[in-house]
């Protein structure tokens, strides 16, 4: 716990706008990803096609599109950052790993790494000063 209180701390000291837009887009990203899979579903059973004959596929569909749109918008209000970042990371891991068991597309690849990175970084960041979460804890 103590870990936590100090990298809030150090995060809200060192805490810029250019970071508060950076963590908005990859929100909205992910919101508009989820949106994406919802509206085609198709698309997201053809991405997930090399993992056809794994149990469990038909349960990926269904956490993949709900968690991106509420783990996207939870990141872009900074509220319950660190642990929307967490939910989203076996899904960007499972999206950097599909690229290279079935076939490569680069571009879905460049975005999977790139929002990896970012829920990486934000799993360790935090929400920042300019955030719901520091709205809320700043309220008590």
């Amino acid at each position: 716990m103590e870990t936590v209180k100090n990298l809030n701390k150090w995060a809200n000291a060192h805490t810029y706008y250019p970071l508060d837009l950076i963590r908005i887009a990859l929100g909205v990203f992910l919101f508009l990803k989820g949106t994406k899979f919802i509206v085609n579903s198709q698309y997201l059973s053809e991405i997930i096609e090399p993992l056809r004959g794994w149990m469990g596929s038909m349960m990926l569909i269904h956490y993949v599109a709900p968690a991106h749109m509420v783990g996207g918008l939870l990141i872009a209000f900074g509220l319950l950052t660190r642990w929307s970042a967490a939910a989203q990371l076996p899904i960007l891991i499972g999206a950097v790993a599909i690229n290279f068991v079935g076939e490569m597309n680069t571009a879905n690849l460049i975005l999977s790494l790139v929002a990896l990175g970012l829920c990486v970084f934000f799993f360790f960041y935090g929400s920042g000063k300019h955030s719901a979460d520091y709205y809320f804890k700043m309220q008590q």
